[in-house]
């Protein structure tokens, strides 16, 4: 059933909304400024006086009266003496007296010429200070006040619609002013604002207090709500008006003199405090009886609180100081200082307005106890170690005072949380009992809530722990029926053989609910807020404390408790406790009722990515994936195998640290220049420890996340096809085609060549058959005869390039050092018209390779006049020959002006040259290279420009020389 709504108050205009947070900051800004400022008066404010009443009569300013114990006592000073004179200065006015008064110091000699019995004497008076009380009591006091202060304003600002607070912040203003006003004698305009201020807070206090006491809490219909007892509540302020006129009448009567104006005002004094008594202890009379009146329990136990928090506040200050005070007897300090618990009546006020649905006497007297021990241990904590090191280390040194006070300050500040937490757990022992480690079981259980997704189980173990721990009668579990609107009990105990209710989600307590609030039926505040009916029924159900299972959707459960078997209601630390349950139980339900669907999720995700991974890894391309920041996310299968590294080693690595800085550059180079993807063709890549090189395709792509303003770019792609097999293919396709070509043509220059090398070699040979042994011409001859047949070889040579393995015959040992001897004699001449200087660092033994001879002839010349021609101004010619690892190595490096870098990778290509035209057909080289191949060797070249060039070739050894140790000799 729907409740009416309740009227709280009628429309507000804009000044009804400013002035209810308004007028408390502007009454606390006065009363602070002014609180400030009396005790800045008092601080400084330093007066004298010699004890005396002076008062202005027909013969001149006489003694009214002399107070005990004072300087004018201690002279011998009577009433009736008449000032004639200070220190030889006349005295005609009581101004007179002031001005002397205040221009002496305290303990200063003043001579006062006084008239008694028409007798002229001089005594000697020694000025004492004004006596204002203990400066640290008031201090204090006015401490307490400011604070009392502050708690009103909070409590109006915090609760503006409650009339209570409005009453609590009144009287938090007289406390205040009782405190802290407090006038230091020097009687200007500000201190009769002081005095005033304290005089109108000490008699306005006590039927204010009255007052708060019989509206606060609800009452049962009547009370003060008739007109009889609104007239009560009237008269309560009236003696408090009687005697602020009897106060005013006093000090502004003309012609009183001093000792009647003293007598009187000390008069009412005494009997301003016996009214303030009286009103205080008649305000503890009525809590009593209130506590018969109030049917909440709730409402019952704060008023216990108040009760208790008025009288430990009250009595002592009543027993200690006012009562004494008002008979005449002037209290000791140690009996002055009972007022100081009077702070405990606005603290306790201020806790029933507030939290009073939270707090109750074991709760706070717990957390009291705990702020009071750990405070106190802390304070002695620090004494002990102050005392200790001097004591230890310092010893009497007061030098470092201020450092050992620091150093003691820390380790008190230190030891503070931990010792906090040990006076807690000690008191939560003390106070709970056997169900402390229920309570600390609960804590536990709170947090494992998650670990059980079975609805039925967690129910029952939540229902039997808050049970078990909290003590409590009956509880039930509610949780929200998705196909009905209500909260059906799923787990209940303490009911029998019924059954608890559904909890409507259109009643107002479910409503309540629904919205996240907690809905506790001891409080006052819910008896206006629901409709009786509705709090009737599950008040005989015997449900009382509604605690709502939050989660971001809303509320899906609700814990429904009793009250404790010993018929209290749950305190503080109970719905705390239940509060933090909640949670857990409102997190643990959601996650059981998404599990299924997240579980049939992530299956679903797995099989796509594992779709997904299977894809990748099947792919034949390398495939590279960069985040923004250039690190390695994925490494496919089929780029371990290419570049030779496991993906564990390279994820998460900077792709400079893996790749060359030539590919890095490239591709860094390919993403800025095409945003949208782009292909480096034929890019030769090191790879692998052994940096052995690759030509790939690189397919460069941006990596694009959905986003929803568009796809935003997350990284980069890369696709690695190795075409290196294939580019080789292609090469050796080429160098094919081109050795075609030279064999129909060195077909045709050979034909043309073997005609005169045919008749030159015939010649030479009829000249020979008649020559002179010794004749030296004839070693010419013969010179010509070899070199004829060498032509020869060469033309042939020159015939099988294009058919590398036809070159006819079988292959035979082959002194490399040999014919690297008869090259260099054939071109002796040349190297010494060019200035050419050979260095030979050949083996001793011979270096003997299966091959043909003649072609290794033609090797070493071309290799020979390349370096040649490359020293066209002279240089050296270095070669080198030795067994290296099994194998016959021989370089030749020249200090000629070297290749340029980008013509390495062309110099055995047919045909390519770097000389002018007309001195060289780039045939020298790739007819090298050819035959190198065609004897399983290997050829390298190194060059730097300006600096020289070395040619490094490799041939398996012979079987007959590969056991013989190698020998170097230089020439």
């Amino acid at each position: 059933m729907m409740e009416k709504p309740v009227k709280t108050g009628s429309a507000q205009g804009p000044w009804s909304r400013w002035w209810r947070p308004g007028l408390p900051l502007l009454v606390v800004s006065v009363l602070l400024y002014l609180g400030v400022a009396n005790i800045y008066e008092r601080a400084t404010f330093r007066d004298v006086e010699d004890g005396a009443l002076w008062e202005q009569g027909p013969q001149g300013v006489s003694a009214a009266a002399i107070a005990a114990g004072t300087p004018a006592e201690q002279v011998g000073l009577r009433p009736g003496d008449v000032l004639v004179a200070i220190d030889d200065q006349p005295v005609e006015r009581i101004d007179d007296v002031l001005a002397a008064l205040q221009a002496a110091a305290p303990g200063q000699s003043l001579r006062y010429t006084v008239l008694r019995l028409g007798t002229r004497d001089v005594l000697d008076v020694r000025i004492g200070p004004v006596p204002s009380g203990s400066a640290a009591l008031y201090f204090l006091l006015a401490s307490v006040g400011i604070f009392t202060l502050l708690v009103g304003a909070a409590v109006r600002l915090r609760r503006a619609r409650d009339q209570a607070s409005l009453h609590f912040f009144w009287l938090a203003v007289a406390f205040f002013g009782v405190f802290t006003f407090s006038f230091s004698g020097r009687l200007d305009r500000l201190d009769w604002v002081f005095y005033w201020g304290d005089i109108v807070s000490l008699l306005a206090l006590p039927p204010l207090f009255v007052h708060f006491t019989l509206v606060f809490p609800e009452r049962p219909r009547g009370g003060l709500g008739r007109r009889l007892g609104r007239l009560f509540a009237a008269l309560l302020y009236v003696p408090a008006v009687f005697l602020g006129l009897a106060y005013v009448l006093a000090l502004s009567r003309p012609g009183a003199t001093a000792g009647s104006l003293v007598e009187i005002v000390d008069a009412l004094d005494r009997a301003s405090l016996l009214h303030f008594g009286a009103y205080l202890v008649g305000g503890i009379a009525v809590l009593f009886r209130a506590l018969a009146e109030v049917r909440s329990l709730t409402a019952r136990r704060q008023l216990r609180w108040i009760v208790w928090g008025t009288a430990l506040g009250v009595v002592p200050f009543a027993t200690a100081y006012a009562v004494p005070f008002a008979l005449g007897v002037e209290p000791s300090l140690p009996l002055a200082l009972s007022a100081v618990p009077l702070s405990l009546v606005p603290l306790a006020y201020a806790s029933a307005i507030v939290r009073y649905r939270l707090m109750d006497v074991e709760v706070i007297v717990k957390r009291a106890l705990v702020y009071a021990l750990a405070l106190a241990a802390i304070v002695a904590i620090y004494a002990l170690l102050l005392r200790g090191v001097e004591q230890v280390f310092v010893r009497g040194d007061a030098a470092n005072n201020w450092v050992i006070a620091l150093l003691a300050t820390l380790v008190a500040l230190l030891l503070a949380p931990p010792m906090k937490e040990a006076i807690q757990n000690g008191l939560d022992r003390m106070f709970y009992r056997d169900r402390y480690d229920y309570r600390r079981a609960l804590i536990g259980f709170a947090r494992d809530l998650n670990s059980d997704l079975d609805l039925n189980r967690l129910s029952e173990r939540l229902v039997s722990m808050v049970v078990e721990t909290l003590m409590v009668d009956k509880m039930a579990l509610m949780l929200e029926d998705e196909s009905a609107p209500h909260f059906g009990s799923v787990r209940a105990s303490g009911f029998g053989d019924r059954h608890p209710p559904a909890l409507a989600k259109r009643s107002g307590i479910g409503a309540r609910l629904a919205a996240g609030h907690m809905v506790l039926l001891d409080d006052p505040i819910a008896v206006s807020r629901f409709a009786l009916s509705e709090i009737d029924h599950w008040r005989d159900v015997g449900l009382s404390h509604f605690i709502p299972c939050v989660v971001t959707e809303g509320t899906i459960a609700v814990l429904a408790l009793g009250r404790k078997t010993s018929g209290e209601p749950l305190n503080s630390d109970d719905i705390g406790l239940l509060a933090a349950v909640a949670g857990q139980i409102a997190t643990a339900l959601e996650n059981a009722r998404l599990y299924r669907q997240l579980h049939l999720k992530a299956l679903e995700l797995d099989r796509m990515r594992t779709f997904n991974e299977n894809i990748l890894e099947s792919l034949d391309d390398g495939l590279l994936v960069l985040d923004l920041d250039d690190r390695i996310v994925r490494w496919n299968l089929a780029l371990e195998r290419m570049y030779g590294a496991a993906r564990t080693d390279v994820i998460d690595r900077r792709v400079d640290d893996v790749f060359t800085p030539q590919f890095v550059d490239a591709i860094r180079t390919a993403r800025r220049d095409a945003p949208d993807g782009t292909t480096l063709s034929r890019f030769p890549v090191n790879v692998g420890e052994s940096a052995r090189t690759l030509v790939v395709n690189a397919a460069v792509i941006p990596l694009r996340a959905a986003e929803k303003d568009g796809a935003v770019t997350s990284g980069t792609i890369v696709i690695l096809e190795d075409i290196t097999a294939r580019v080789q293919l292609e090469e050796q396709l080429q160098i094919s085609e081109k050795m075609a070509s030279i064999g129909l043509l060195a077909a045709g220059v050979a034909h043309e060549v073997n005609t005169p090398l045919t008749g030159i070699s015939s010649f030479t040979q009829m000249l020979l058959e008649g020559a002179d042994p010794a004749d030296p011409k004839t070693r010419l001859l013969e010179k010509i005869e070899v070199q004829t047949f060498r032509a020869a070889k060469i033309v042939n040579g020159l015939l099988n390039l294009s058919r590398p393995g036809a070159s006819g015959g079988d292959r035979a040992p082959v002194d490399l050092n040999g014919v690297i001897t008869d090259v260099l004699s054939l071109l002796e001449h040349q190297f010494e018209v060019q200035r050419i200087r050979v260095r030979r660092e050949l083996a001793v033994e011979p270096v003997v390779v299966m091959g043909y001879e003649h072609k290794m002839q033609q090797v070493f010349l071309n290799l020979f006049l390349n370096a040649r021609d490359s020293m066209s101004s002279g240089g050296w010619l270095s070669i080198a020959t030795s067994l290296v690892d099994g194998l016959v190595q021989v370089e030749v490096s020249d200090t000629g002006s070297g290749i340029p870098a980008e013509y390495l990778a062309r110099i055995y290509d047919p045909f390519f040259t770097t000389k002018d035209i007309g001195k060289g057909t780039g045939l020298g080289l790739s007819i090298t290279y050819g035959i190198v191949r065609e004897h399983e060797g290997a050829i390298d070249c190194d060059s730097v420009m300006g600096q020289g060039t070395r040619f490094t070739l490799k041939f398996p050894v012979a079987t007959a020389a590969a056991d013989r140790p190698s020998r170097v000799v230089h020439n």
